[in-house]
């Protein structure tokens, strides 16, 4: 592929998962990554500030899209059902991505040095989402509790959507942990 083709990002993205799935996310370089997309590597630091970020590009996305969700739920709904919706919205950015979603998963899994930066995602959607509860005012400590708790429904729903063979659509999924949740007594 020559630098003149459209999407550099995807192709460095796509790259990205089939360099580490081919050869180990340690084994391989951000110069490997941008030879193979076609690009040089000056394009890809002006993309990604390291390899990592490859694997956390949509984290930003995902949060607003979340925030977005919450903060236009209707005015009724519990604290943890907004939290809730924005779970959803978040993981419909997701919806048609599956593929990608459960190589991503595997590269993570496979390198413990990956397994903090999903953490922190996780966390910073976990703020995100607290903070966003905060704008409908909701008060703490249900907001934090709330937004841990939507956070950890999507995160149990994600890891199903993933590592089964063929599981239902990823908002299935998410409603069919936050069921398990309310039933927890």
């Amino acid at each position: 592929m020559g630098r003149w083709e459209p999407d550099a990002r995807g192709r460095m993205i796509r790259s990205a998962l089939e360099l580490f799935a081919e050869r180990g996310f340690e084994q391989t370089t951000a110069g490997d990554i941008a030879k193979n997309a076609g690009v040089t590597e000056r394009t890809f630091f002006r993309h990604f500030t390291d390899k990592r970020e490859v694997l956390f590009d949509g984290s930003a996305t995902m949060q607003r899209t979340a925030c977005d969700a919450i903060l236009a739920a209707p005015v009724d709904l519990s604290p943890l059902d907004a939290a809730l919706a924005g779970m959803v919205a978040a993981g419909g950015l997701l919806a048609d991505r599956r593929d990608h979603a459960v190589r991503r998963s595997g590269i993570i899994a496979a390198n413990p040095s990956l397994h903090e930066r999903e953490l922190l995602k996780l966390a910073a959607m976990t703020d995100t989402t607290a903070e966003a509860l905060g704008k409908r005012g909701v008060t703490e400590p249900a907001a934090g509790l709330a937004a841990h708790m939507a956070v950890t429904v999507f995160h149990v729903a994600f890891t199903r959507w993933v590592s089964t063979e063929e599981p239902p659509g990823l908002t299935t999924c998410i409603a069919e942990a936050a069921a398990a949740l309310r039933a927890l007594k």
